[in-house]
Formats: structure tokens, sequence, C-alpha cells
């Protein structure tokens, strides 16, 4: 099990305003804030994705979300933040039968996605 994940960043400020803007729809929101060189987001109170000033490197992340509605606001939010398109919402059968999936580039090029398991 997962407890955190962090991501360098080159901005914390932009990159706490996408995420923000981009994880809303999956529950999440900013919980603690370091200024300029960190920030930490989660949903119910619980911090599990940080992000904080350093030298970046390209990862994937993927988040949970609850329904494929979900997902789909995550998709436009994060693009409406300003991501850029790297997999619009679907199915992706490839992985399983009702892996719905949506992928965006952060604004350091991150490839972050949303991921609903359930058939709806």
């Amino acid at each position: 099990m997962i407890d955190h994940i962090g991501l360098r960043v080159s901005d914390v400020q932009a990159s706490k305003r996408f995420y923000e803007a981009a994880l809303k729809p999956l529950g999440y929101r900013v919980v603690h804030e370091f200024g300029d060189e960190a920030a930490g987001l989660g949903a119910e109170g619980k911090v599990d994705f940080w992000i904080g000033r350093g030298e970046t490197g390209k990862v994937h992340l993927a988040f949970h979300g609850p329904n494929r509605a979900s997902v789909e606001a995550f998709y436009a939010a994060a693009i409406a933040a300003g991501g850029r398109d790297n997999g619009a919402p679907g199915l992706r059968p490839q992985y399983h039968p009702t892996y719905f999936g949506a992928f965006v580039l952060d604004p350091d090029g991150n490839n972050v996605e949303a991921v609903c398991h359930s058939p709806e």
C-alpha cells in the first residue's frame, strides 16, 4: 500500500494551481502549504500527494476515480488548468475490460492519469 508520493516540480505555485484544479473532481484539495517550496494535496484531509520544488524528472502518476464521470471531469479540469492531452477519457481494454482512464501532461511534462476500474 502506498502512503504518499512526492513529485519534484519547477514551479510549486503553477503546479499547485494545475493539480488543485485537475484533482478537484477526484475529491482532492490543498491540505498543507509551505510557500514556494512545497504543497500537500489529499482527499478527506489526508495528504497523499506532495509537490516540491526541485529538479524535475518525467514520471507517471495514476489517481483513483470513484466512477467514470469523475475521470471525465478530471480530464476536463486538467485541460482547462493548462494540462496537455495525453489520452482522452475512455476504456483501455488492453489493461482489463473495465479500465477507464484519461491522461494529461502537467506543466513539467509528467504523465498524470485518473482511472476508474468499475464498470460505471
